[in-house]
C-alpha cells in the first residue's frame, strides 16, 4: 500500500459579500456545515468600485498522520509526498476561467461552525461557535493585562512615564508627577498617593479611563486594592504583538507589570483570515507559497504540499490548516477605508465568479477535501528475473537486486543481530546434485563506473542493508558462466549465516525484431468481497498472449510467470466507471506501481480508500516497447461494511 487518505476534519467558507439587499455585508455569516466551499471575487456590483470576496479555510487531522508515521503506516520524511486534493463541484452559475488560487498556511486557530446558507447568508456565527469573515471563532473575549502600583515616595515617582499601547497601535505616554493631584487623559496624579499604593492604583486607572473617553486609547481600567486590570475595548484579538505596557515607571520599579496583554479571543487579526501570506523561514528553510491555476475553471485541485505538512508533523509550525483564495491580482481592487475590505491596490477591476468545491460535509465519498499521502513502496526483487551482466545493457541495468524476508512465526521481524544495520551477501555455485551451495565464493561486481558494469571491482561479499521491518536487500552485478544452472545466495554477518536462497541466472539477448509483447493477466487470489478495513494483497500472474507450449512443456513444467518490471494499477467504480485510484504512470511518486518477487508481481490496496456498498474494478497497465499500454482485463470485487 502506497496511498493513504486523510479527509479534512473541518472547513468553512468566509465572505464579505453583500446579501441579496446589496446593502448589508455577510461578514458575520457562517457556512461551516454546508456541503460546498466557494472562492470568488466580485467587482462593482454594489457600487462602481465595490469589492466582494469569498475564501475557503480547511484543516486536516495532522495528529493522525503523525501517529501513522510513528506506527510505520507511512514512511519517514523525505520518502513520502503529501498532496492537497479538492474536487470541483458543478454549478449553474457563471464559470470563472483562467483562475489562480493561493493556498496558504493559516496562522491562527479557528472554529468550523454549523451554518448552511450560502445564498442569502442568513446563518450567523452564534452560540459561541464558528468562524466568519471577521471572527476566527464565536467566543469573543478581550485581551487583558495587569499591573501593580507600588508604594513610593514623591521623589521616586516624580517625572516617571507609563507607556500604554493598545492592539490598534494607539499609545499614550502618561506622565507621573508629584505636582499633579488629579489624573487627566495624559497625566497620572501622584501627589495625593505618596506612599499609598492603593491610591496610586486608583489614579492610574482614572488616567487610562479618561484617555479611553477621549478616544486616544482603546483600553479601559479597573482597580482592586493596588492591582490595575487593563482590558482592550476591541474584543477578540489575542496576544501581545502590538499592545504593550512599558516606560520608565516600569523599568524603575515604580509600577510592576504582572502580566502583559493576553487572553483575547475570537477575532482574526486581519479580516478575511490570518495566513502566512508570503514565503517564511523556519529552521533555516524558506517555506513556500502555493498556487494553482484552473484554465477552464472546472478542474480539480491537486497540489504537492509536502513541505508544510512535514512542518506540521515536526511541530515547528502549529497546524491551523490551509486557506484557499484568489491570487491578490485577481481579488478585487480596493482603496479607501472600508473596514470590511482589505486594501488591494494591485487587485482586479473585473469579477472572477465562481469556483466551487465539495466540502467535507458532502454526501459524495470521493469528493471530500483531503490530504493524500503517496510514496514508492515497490519491492523489486529480481530473484525471478536475474540476468548475467551484458555489454548490451548500461551499467545500472546490469545490477540485480535480491531481497531477504525474515519471517518469524508468520510475521516479519528484524534479525536481532542486524537490526536496521548492514548485512552481507555472498554467491556460490551449486553442488554436484545442484541442490545446495558448494565451493568457493563467486566474484561479484558492484561498480559500474567503467561503462558496462562488468568485472570492474571483483568482490566476494556484497554489503546489503535494511529496507523495512524484517526486509533486507543487496544489489550487485554478476558475470558468471553461462554453464551455471543455479547460483546460491548466502546472507551472513561475519561467520553467522542467516539464510540461503537460490537463483537461476538468465542471459540477456537482443532480438532481431522490434519487440512488442501482448500479455494475458490474471489476479490469482482476488476475492469476490472485501470488508472496508481490510488490507488486501493482490497477486498478478502474467504470460505472453502468444504463448504456445509444446505437449512436453505442458506435461512437465509449470507455465512461467512473466515479470513486468514497470506495471501500474488503477481502481474504478463499476457503476459509473469513476476512477477512484488513479494510476501513477505519469507521476514521480510511483505510488501505484506493482512490486515483484520470485513469485511474480503484486500490489497492496487499503480498502478504506473505497466506499462500501459498491463493485470496483482493477485495471493494469504495463510499460512495453517505450510506452504504457492498458491491459484488457478488468478484475472485479465488492467492498462491504462487514
Amino acid at each position: 500500500m502506497a496511498i493513504k487518505k486523510y479527509v479534512a476534519d473541518k472547513d468553512n467558507t468566509i465572505t464579505n459579500a453583500y446579501k441579496l439587499n446589496l446593502s448589508t455585508r455577510a461578514t458575520g455569516s457562517n457556512m461551516g456545515a454546508a456541503d460546498i466551499l466557494e472562492v470568488f471575487s466580485i467587482y462593482g456590483q454594489q457600487t462602481t468600485s465595490s469589492a466582494e470576496l469569498s475564501r475557503v479555510i480547511t484543516q486536516f487531522p495532522v495528529s493522525t498522520i503523525s501517529s501513522d508515521r510513528t506506527a510505520g503506516t507511512i514512511p519517514g520524511s523525505g520518502s513520502v509526498n503529501f498532496y492537497l486534493r479538492m474536487f470541483n463541484a458543478r454549478h449553474s452559475e457563471q464559470l470563472a476561467k483562467d483562475l489562480t488560487v493561493n493556498v496558504l498556511a493559516i496562522s491562527s486557530s479557528w472554529e468550523e461552525g454549523t451554518g448552511l446558507n450560502m445564498e442569502s447568508y442568513e446563518d450567523k456565527t452564534n452560540d459561541g461557535e464558528g468562524s466568519n469573515w471577521k471572527n476566527a471563532n464565536g467566543t469573543i473575549a478581550a485581551a487583558t493585562a495587569t499591573l501593580v502600583a507600588l508604594s513610593k515616595t514623591a521623589g521616586q515617582a516624580n517625572t516617571r512615564r507609563l507607556l500604554v499601547t493598545d492592539i490598534a497601535g494607539n499609545s499614550v505616554n502618561f506622565l507621573i508627577d508629584n505636582s499633579i493631584s488629579t489624573s487627566t487623559a495624559t497625566n497620572i496624579a501622584f501627589g495625593n498617593a505618596n506612599s499609598n499604593a492603593n491610591q496610586f492604583a486608583t489614579n492610574i486607572a482614572a488616567a487610562i479611563n479618561l484617555a479611553e473617553a477621549a478616544s486616544t486609547l482603546n483600553i479601559t481600567a479597573s482597580v482592586a486594592t493596588a492591582t490595575v486590570t487593563l482590558e482592550q475595548t476591541t474584543k477578540g484579538l489575542a496576544g501581545n504583538e502590538v499592545a504593550d505596557i512599558s516606560g520608565t515607571a516600569v523599568s524603575d520599579s515604580v509600577i510592576t507589570v504582572s502580566g502583559q496583554f493576553s487572553g483575547g479571543n475570537g477575532r482574526w487579526v486581519t479580516i478575511g483570515g490570518d495566513y502566512h501570506s508570503s514565503a517564511y523561514t523556519r529552521a533555516n528553510k524558506t517555506m513556500p507559497n502555493y498556487s494553482y491555476t484552473f484554465d477552464e475553471g472546472y478542474e480539480n485541485l491537486e497540489l504537492d504540499i509536502t513541505e508544510v505538512v512535514e512542518e506540521w508533523i515536526a511541530g515547528t509550525q502549529p497546524n491551523y490548516g490551509l486557506g484557499v483564495h484568489l491570487a491578490s491580482t485577481q481579488e478585487a481592487y480596493t482603496t479607501g477605508s472600508d473596514s470590511d475590505v482589505s486594501h488591494n491596490a494591485s487587485g482586479a477591476t473585473k469579477s472572477y465568479y465562481t469556483k466551487r468545491f465539495f466540502s467535507r460535509s458532502s454526501e459524495f465519498f470521493f469528493k471530500k477535501p483531503c490530504i493524500e499521502a503517496r510514496w514508492d513502496s515497490r519491492v523489486e526483487d529480481q530473484r525471478g528475473s536475474f540476468y548475467y551482466s551484458s555489454s548490451l545493457a548500461p551499467a545500472e541495468d546490469n545490477l540485480n537486486t535480491l531481497y531477504l524476508y525474515n519471517y518469524v512465526r508468520g510475521t516479519l521481524k528484524n534479525i536481532p543481530a542486524v537490526g536496521t544495520g548492514f548485512i552481507s551477501l555472498s554467491l556460490y555455485s551449486g553442488s554436484a546434485a545442484d541442490d545446495s551451495p558448494s565451493g568457493s565464493k563467486l566474484k561479484l561486481s558492484i561498480d559500474g563506473e567503467n561503462g558496462d558494469g562488468v568485472n570492474v571491482i571483483n568482490q566476494f561479499n556484497v554489503t546489503g542493508g535494511w529496507v523495512s521491518t524484517g526486509i533486507y536487500s543487496a544489489s550487485f552485478a554478476f558475470t558468471g558462466s553461462s554453464t551455471l544452472k543455479t547460483a546460491y545466495d548466502v546472507w551472513h554477518s561475519a561467520s553467522i549465516e542467516y539464510n540461503t536462497g537460490s537463483i537461476k541466472p538468465k542471459t540477456l539477448e537482443s532480438p532481431d525484431w522490434n519487440q512488442y509483447n501482448q500479455y494475458t493477466t490474471k489476479i490469482t487470489n482476488i476475492k469476490p468481497k472485501y470488508i472496508k478495513n481490510e488490507q488486501a494483497r493482490f497477486r498478478v500472474f502474467t504470460r505472453p498472449r502468444n504463448f504456445s507450449p509444446t505437449i512436453y512443456t505442458v506435461a512437465s513444467q509449470e507455465i512461467e510467470n512473466t515479470i513486468i518490471p514497470s506495471a501500474s494499477f488503477e481502481v474504478i467504480r463499476m457503476v459509473d466507471e469513476y476512477t477512484v485510484v488513479n494510476n501513477s504512470t505519469g507521476s514521480a511518486t510511483y505510488h501505484t506501481y506493482l512490486s515483484y518477487d520470485n513469485s511474480g508481481s503484486y500490489f497492496d490496496l487499503d480498502m478504506l480508500l473505497l466506499e462500501p456498498g459498491y463493485m470496483y474494478g482493477i485495471k493494469l497497465s504495463f510499460y512495453s516497447a517505450g510506452q504504457w499500454r492498458e491491459q484488457e482485463e478488468v478484475f472485479k470485487f465488492r467492498v462491504e461494511d462487514n
